[in-house]
């Protein structure tokens, strides 16, 4: 297939709009049109119907390839692109908001650096785009076992770090004054709904065995200030790094004492590093004996 087709094809499904997809895409209606049909001629199979546009049952399965297809293509360009532009003095750097702790922090430099606050799903896709020359994502693992990441591209994983995790409480609540607290016996408590901001739900009954953690409310972005400011009043319980849940103004952050996992940070990007980018990945590393 014509990965230019391809394009114009998702961009039409997505804006349910032949006239609003040539805006964006910088071409007439009429050649529009000529894309959509060309591809279908193609396959030997219509995947919109026109009024109301929309894709057909075939237009959705393609729909299922079209967006890891294109982003592998992004993804080639931009590793192609990489190697043979010069190292630029400036760096992006993608994270999540509990990924950015205080020993990432520390390690920023004074000036050069571009920090996009994404979601775990946006990062890997970023770094493979050129969107970001480095990236920070998070989550709960067992100790010293690998994230699982999508697979977006050929990237390279290293463990950036790893920390205790807290359920923060309202300093009003009746296990406030816990020692430690187990996973399980939360199960039905009321929960913070994050997954963009915090340490997802999903993660939370993956290592409690599949069940319950339902949310009673749920915020939407990366505002990690709202989430703790949601806990503090009361709305619902929440999972976070240590260093992220200790001092939070009217909270309590407890200690998690089983299931035995640990805030995971891993520092994702290219093969061949150079120029600020290596500089920065050096410094967000632990030191090799750390590693170890």
């Amino acid at each position: 297939m014509d990965p230019h087709l391809l394009r114009t094809y998702v961009t039409v499904a997505r804006l349910a709009s032949f006239s609003e997809a040539a805006r964006e895409l910088g071409y007439t209606q009429s050649a529009v049109s000529q894309h959509i049909a060309a591809l279908e001629q193609d396959l030997g199979a219509p995947l919109l119907t026109r009024r109301p546009v929309a894709p057909t049952t075939a237009g959705e399965r393609l729909l299922e390839h079209a967006g890891p297809l294109l982003l592998r293509l992004d993804a080639a360009r931009a590793d192609v692109t990489r190697m043979a532009a010069a190292p630029t003095l400036g760096v992006t750097l993608a994270a999540t908001p509990t990924a950015l702790g205080p020993r990432v922090l520390a390690a920023l430099p004074a000036a050069g650096v571009t920090l996009r606050v994404l979601t775990r799903d946006e990062i890997p896709a970023a770094v493979a785009t050129g969107g970001a020359d480095l990236g920070l994502v998070d989550g709960l693992a067992a100790p010293s076992d690998p994230l699982r990441l999508p697979d977006v591209a050929p990237l390279m994983t290293e463990s950036a770090g790893e920390e205790p995790v807290c359920v923060l409480l309202p300093r009003s609540h009746p296990l406030a004054g816990r020692a430690g607290l187990r996973l399980g016996d939360l199960a039905d408590a009321r929960w913070l709904d994050a997954p963009d901001a915090g340490l997802p739900l999903a993660q939370l009954r993956a290592v409690a065995g599949g069940t319950g953690f339902r949310p009673a409310l749920r915020q939407e972005g990366t505002d990690l200030r709202t989430l703790m400011a949601l806990a503090a009043a009361g709305h619902g319980l929440a999972v976070l790094p240590r260093s992220a849940a200790t001092g939070v103004p009217g909270t309590v952050a407890v200690p998690l004492t089983a299931p035995r996992v640990v805030h995971r940070t891993e520092l994702v990007h290219g093969r061949g590093l150079r120029g600020a980018a290596a500089t920065l990945a050096e410094r967000l590393l632990p030191a090799p004996q750390a590693r170890g």
